[in-house]
């Protein structure tokens, strides 16, 4: 099979691949053509996921497309823009009929569920990988920043942490499957949900935001920089699943929810009036510290004491 006889079979064919909305033309030419309503800016972000780092290799191939435009659009959502599309550059061993016909299937599903568009893209020859470039939109000067974060805020995230990252061992085979508990956690792990509606009603009331992709930490620290503040994290204050829990036993599900990464929720820092505003609208959302002066992120125990890890979250580089 040839490439473009591939592209046109698996995904120029499939129901995210045809133009409406904000895109005027996607696959097929040199460029995808895309229509900004007056007023708004254009959001853009690309990831690259590979196998055997970013997903085991092999895996469901279903799961896998749904996994990787999943984890791609939460960075929208931590801007706070509403989806447009989205390219994906995939490089592959072989050009295996069955595989690329799940893979496309799981894509088609993700994109469905987070209205995003297949606008183009390519495809070479190579050990497996992809990556996904993801476009949004928001109006003009109201997207969600990293910096901004000031002392007296709230620091909140939008779920419950460490799941994606205690069903790493299930992943991997190291655990046996079959549980209830194990269930909810692949389910995390493998169908991610970006908050983009959060994202967007954020938007005006967060003085700073991030999705949770290296874990709650690491990325913490991520947003304390940009912001030049110190982020407090009261550790009894996380919120973890029951399964989770069940699971790991509660040490080990707070060290998963500190710096297993993978959640894809979002943190970020309030003031109290928009924390109420919100919660008024019916967020459910959890405050799990403060923002004061100073640098960097500080993790308290239930005594207001200082607590050190050896470990932040996931580096690619470090070690």
């Amino acid at each position: 099979m040839g490439e473009f006889e591939l592209i046109r079979q698996y995904f120029a064919a499939a129901a995210c691949a045809r133009v409406g909305g904000d895109v005027v033309l996607g696959i097929g030419d040199d460029c995808a053509l895309l229509a900004l309503p007056a007023g708004e800016q254009l959001a853009v972000s690309s990831d690259t996921l590979t196998a055997g780092i970013h997903f085991p290799d092999p895996c469901d191939p279903y799961l896998l497309g749904q996994r990787a435009l999943a984890v791609s659009t939460s960075d929208l959502a931590g801007m706070g823009a509403t989806p447009i599309g989205f390219t994906l550059a995939l490089t592959l061993p072989e050009a295996d009929p069955g595989w690329l016909a799940e893979f496309a299937r799981g894509l088609d599903a993700m994109a469905a569920g987070c209205a995003m568009r297949l606008i183009g893209g390519d495809t070479t020859r190579g050990p497996l990988s992809m990556t996904l470039t993801v476009f949004g939109r928001l109006p003009a000067g109201q997207g969600l920043l990293r910096s901004g974060a000031q002392p007296g805020d709230l620091l909140c995230v939008g779920g419950a942490l460490g799941d994606a990252a205690g069903a790493l061992p299930l992943v991997l085979g190291e655990r046996e499957q079959g549980t209830a508990e194990a269930a909810a956690l692949l389910r995390r792990y493998w169908l991610p949900q970006p908050q983009l509606a959060l994202g967007q009603a954020l938007r005006g009331k967060a003085s700073a935001a991030l999705d949770i992709s290296d874990g709650l930490l690491a990325d913490c620290g991520h947003m304390a920089t940009a912001s030049g503040v110190l982020l407090r994290i009261e550790q009894q204050k996380l919120p973890l699943s029951d399964a989770l829990v069940r699971f790991a036993g509660r040490d080990q599900a707070l060290q998963y929810g500190l710096t297993g990464g993978d959640d894809y929720v979002l943190a970020f820092t309030l003031p109290t009036e928009a924390l109420q505003a919100l919660q008024a609208e019916g967020w459910l959302l959890h405050v799990i510290g403060d923002v004061a002066v100073g640098a960097g992120v500080q993790l308290l125990n239930a005594d207001g004491q200082a607590i050190t890890l050896a470990s932040q979250g996931y580096n690619h580089f470090s070690g």
